[in-house]
């Protein structure tokens, strides 16, 4: 599998290109916007779309799926039905915060353990919550490289402070389902640089393990912020 990532919208998020070599077929993960340019590339590459995932229902990740499906007839899977009111809402928060948005409904909400497909290549689906109730994960076993929206970046980690956050459980979601996915795993952030988990388990200030030292160290015998 091979991958390239564009920043879309003024929020600059990193929308990724993945496509199988073999097929040409395609998979792009979370269309916030800036099609042209997206299918621009697609175009030079000489890809065919094939499915447009999405790793959680706010409209800078997801505002344009309805309309990338509609003009190269991928379909649409994800986020998990968790985000369903939010996905709902993609017009008027769209409108709210000066991005076109346009809701939807996905060919396939997902669940823990789901498989896409595209192509002879498969991304592995984790039910990821903490930043949303409906957030996902996607992991490609062939590049040993993950598609992790907004739960996790370089030195941080997604924002929790609104009625969707949880804390605890977006802390859960990265020790309990990213990280055991191996140190060597490179991954790609709904914003920002990219990193590796094992960087992240050694270095992150918020869930690395010095940190969970620290929590140790602080609250006595709880493992962790999610218990």
């Amino acid at each position: 599998m091979e991958f390239e990532t564009l920043k879309v919208t003024r929020y600059e998020m990193n929308c990724s290109l993945l496509w199988c070599e073999k097929t040409r077929k395609a998979a792009i993960v979370d269309p916030g916007g800036n099609l042209d340019e997206l299918l621009n590339y697609i175009d030079l590459l000489e890809l065919e779309p094939e499915v447009a995932v999405v790793t959680h229902g706010h409209f800078d990740h997801c505002g344009a799926a309805a309309q990338f499906s509609e003009m190269t007839g991928a379909r649409i899977e994800g986020p998990h039905r968790g985000d369903e009111h939010v996905v709902g809402r993609l017009e008027e928060m769209g409108e709210r915060y000066g991005v076109r948005a346009r809701n939807y409904t996905p060919s396939r909400w997902l669940e823990h353990g789901d498989i896409v497909q595209f192509g002879e290549e498969v991304l592995e689906v984790s039910h990821c919550p903490g930043h949303c109730h409906g957030h996902v994960a996607y992991f490609s076993p062939s590049a040993r490289q993950a598609f992790v929206g907004d739960i996790l970046f370089r030195g941080t980690i997604g924002a929790w402070e609104h009625p969707d956050g949880n804390l605890p459980l977006l802390v859960d979601s990265i020790r309990s389902k990213l990280f055991p996915l191996g140190d060597d795993v490179g991954f790609v952030p709904g914003h920002g640089p990219n990193s590796t988990f094992g960087y992240e388990r050694k270095e992150n200030p918020f869930v690395g393990e010095k940190a969970m030292e620290r929590w140790k160290a602080r609250f006595g015998g709880m493992d962790d912020p999610a218990i």
